[in-house]
């Protein structure tokens, strides 16, 4: 299957969100240098990237975007599940997340989990800090503490509940009986 990628701007450089005509597989951290595919983008990659820069001007908390079912152990993908219930501007540590998932002496393995995570941002890992500090983070600590420190800046207040990620309809702007939930895998 071909995959694309769209990029997304934002203060600490581009992104990029590469994925098929029906899910994400990967985010590209700006450290990683991602460059748009010159094909038509598919509604999928089109709808995620559009979403991210929702989320670099304020606009977006959650995302509603299916990703792709990658590669992973079943730790990981507990981790990730993890991951995804931690509260927009809220933070965990690692130790607090390794205890949710019932492995409280685990703390270093859900950061492993956290590092090869593909989809950063979309699957907050930003939001796993050290007991004692930042903690470490794939893109770099300026990335972390930018993403961060966006998400205890004030949001903007929106009437418009598609801008608020809260929309009936599906990536491709049709009606859909099934919303993905945030980090729902396809």
């Amino acid at each position: 299957m071909q995959h694309f990628v769209a990029t997304v701007t934002s203060p600490v450089g581009r992104w990029g969100v590469e994925g098929t005509e029906r899910a994400i597989t990967r985010v590209w951290m700006p450290s990683e240098h991602p460059r748009a595919t010159r094909a038509t983008t598919p509604s999928a990659v089109g709808e995620a990237a559009h979403q991210l820069a929702e989320y670099f001007a304020h606009r977006r908390r959650d995302f509603t975007i299916v990703l792709d079912d990658v590669e992973a152990t079943d730790f990981q993908r507990e981790v990730w599940a993890a991951l995804c219930t931690i509260p927009y501007g809220e933070v965990r540590t690692y130790g607090e997340v390794a205890r949710s998932i019932g492995r409280p002496r685990a703390s270093r393995a859900v950061g492993q989990a956290n590092h090869v995570n593909p989809w950063p941002v979309f699957v907050p890992c930003h939001r796993v800090v050290a007991a004692d500090g930042l903690g470490g983070y794939g893109g770099g600590a300026a990335v972390k503490e930018y993403l961060l420190a966006l998400e205890r800046a004030p949001t903007l207040s929106v009437e418009d509940d598609r801008v608020a990620g809260r929309s009936d309809r599906s990536a491709g702007g049709e009606p859909s009986g099934h919303r993905p939930r945030p980090c729902e895998t396809g």
